[in-house]
């Protein structure tokens, strides 16, 4: 066997690291205007999940920043003013990945993140 040598090889050279390419990864994807449901289901993709990709997701500080600067970017400064507006740029922004709580804060319509949490 001839892969797992040179893998270890890469690792002792500091080449191959699965914990920097994850940071790299969520914050090029962040910048990109991609939230984190979606950087997830991209690092599953990469083999990547568990413990590491969680991690540098749940640290990640500014998802509402960069979900406000895609929607800024598509749809302009202005908040959306109807309801068809409104569910236009919900959709967009659920599409690039980000969550349902996320979304309602940024385009104004709860202030409680803790909304989709609350038990009956």
């Amino acid at each position: 066997m001839v892969v797992a040598p040179l893998i270890d090889a890469l690792r002792g050279d500091k080449l191959l690291d699965d914990r920097r390419f994850t940071e790299n990864f969520v914050a090029y994807h962040a910048a990109r205007g991609q939230g984190p449901l979606r950087i997830r289901a991209d690092l599953r993709r990469h083999g990547l999940e568990g413990i590491l990709s969680e991690e540098w997701l749940d640290a990640f500080p500014d998802w509402i920043l960069h979900l406000r600067k895609a929607r800024q970017k598509k749809f302009g400064a202005a908040l959306p003013g109807n309801y068809i507006d409104r569910q236009r740029q919900a959709r967009f922004l659920g599409y690039r990945g980000f969550t349902s709580a996320q979304i309602r804060t940024a385009l104004g319509f709860d202030t409680d993140l803790d909304a989709d949490t609350l038990e009956t």
